[in-house]
């Protein structure tokens, strides 16, 4: 992936031999024999606002990622290290340093996503339809995009990033680095609305995306949403004035029709539902604005959603819709209603809390209940889910709970069947980070193993 020449000359180091490396790596328990470590801080000062930080420091684990076979070091505290070392003042700024160059030598179309929903998704969908690549998972923030510039490989025939935001000003410095031929708004809600005071300064900081498009490139963005961008703009949405327009979902939601130019013709819809149809007409903007034909939509019909945001399990007779690794109010109405649409055994829902929603959290919660009409029956886990469990009608009243531990475990799978569906969704850190889904998956297999 890089000799070592190239990684000497794009941190300004002096030319030198050393060991050509198969790829970066910044977590040394994933170290792969021929990987360069990059020893980073866990907590990366007032640059950046990380979700947490840590004293932990990469240099502590240099011996270790040695010891797995790493061929070369990105250090900024001296030492001897037993491999070639690359030492610079800042090994986070390298890394951006490691990803301008990454930029630099790529020859293919490149993309950049944000939104406040579905940006991993999307990104699985777009490398797939373009045959390109793009990382696992959601790199999207300042180690993440840089880390994703400096894994591509130099021959990809096409690159899909996704840029993701906390805090104000985070999107556009990232979008800079990534120099996409087609930057990509997805959506816009009040996710994280606790840092920016409002929608609309979401809205600002999503369509700053635009700022880092790369000369002659195309912003592709939901039609409804304001931009101000100079350059030439492809929209998409549900009406007819959009350039790549949604007709709707079609063969029981399985296929989206969408309409360019006047022609339509129906696309796969990887995990169904309203805002993965939107995503594919989104996706079908991309391809529009890089003049490819919009059938490269139908590579979709191979791939599945990715884990956590809406992959099904089955298991014990109970069908899981794991959509466990992110949520906000958008996305929890759009997700509540593609559920309640679904027909066969009862419908349940394991709903955590939504994080990073400031003072309105309590009315985001409660505003759920309507739309868990259609449900036989909600868990609910986490302190703002109280308001969502006391809002309900008693009977789906399933139990609430402070945190998703064993014996909330225990109480989710005492109270499945066979036959139900249960959909399970929250912010990353109440189910996701807890492991949720594979605890309950391994309860109902040891529960029910003939049916496993």
């Amino acid at each position: 992936m890089w000799s070592y020449r190239e990684l000497a000359a794009a941190l300004g180091l002096p030319a030198a031999d050393g060991p050509a490396v198969g790829s970066v790596c910044i977590d040394s328990r994933r170290i792969t024999p021929g990987d360069l470590f990059v020893a980073l801080p866990g907590d990366p000062g007032p640059r950046f606002q990380p979700s947490a930080r840590s004293e932990r420091d990469g240099h502590d684990f240099a011996a270790d990622a040695v010891r797995k076979g790493a061929a070369a070091v990105l250090v900024h505290r001296p030492g001897e290290y037993g491999v070639p070392a690359l030492p610079v003042e800042d090994t986070l700024d390298a890394l951006w340093a490691l990803g301008r160059a990454a930029r630099r030598r790529l020859r293919c179309p490149v993309v950049a996503v944000t939104g406040s929903s579905g940006k991993t998704t999307f990104k699985s969908f777009a490398a797939t339809a373009l045959d390109g690549f793009a990382t696992d998972g959601s790199l999207n923030n300042h180690i993440g995009v840089p880390l994703s510039l400096a894994l591509t490989p130099r021959d990809a025939r096409a690159a899909v990033y996704e840029i993701g935001t906390n805090h104000p000003g985070e999107i556009e410095p990232l979008a800079r680095l990534a120099a996409p031929d087609v930057a990509v708004v997805l959506n816009v809600h009040p996710a994280h609305i606790e840092h920016f005071g409002s929608v609309e300064a979401i809205r600002r900081e999503k369509v700053s995306i635009a700022n880092g498009v790369k000369a002659g490139g195309t912003f592709v963005r939901p039609l409804h949403l304001s931009a101000g961008f100079a350059g030439r703009t492809v929209t998409f949405g549900d009406s007819p004035d959009a350039d790549v327009r949604n007709l709707g979902l079609r063969d029981e939601g399985r296929t989206v029709a969408l309409q360019l130019d006047g022609e339509s013709a129906e696309f796969p819809v990887p995990g169904g539902g309203e805002h993965r149809a939107m995503s594919v007409c989104a996706l079908g903007a991309v391809l529009h604005a890089l003049g490819r034909p919009l059938d490269a939509l139908e590579r979709l019909a191979d791939i599945s959603v990715p884990n956590g945001r809406g992959n099904r399990i089955v298991v014990g007779g109970v069908t899981i819709i794991d959509e466990s690794y992110n949520a906000n109010p958008a996305s929890m109405a759009a997700t509540l209603a593609a559920f309640c649409e679904e027909a066969g055994g009862r419908r349940i829902a394991v709903l955590g809390d939504m994080r990073e929603l400031g003072e309105d959290a309590p009315r985001y919660h409660a505003e759920l209940a309507p739309l868990c009409a259609g449900l036989h029956g909600v868990f609910c886990v986490g302190p703002h889910m109280r308001v969502l469990h006391d809002a309900m009608p008693t009977a789906k009243r399933f139990g609430h709970a402070g945190e998703a531990d064993a014996a909330f475990v225990a109480r989710c799978t005492q109270a499945l069947a066979p036959g139900d569906r249960v959909l399970i969704k929250a912010s990353n850190g109440v189910l996701w980070a807890a492991g949720f889904v594979a605890r309950l998956v391994a309860a109902l297999r040891e529960d029910r193993p003939k049916l496993s």
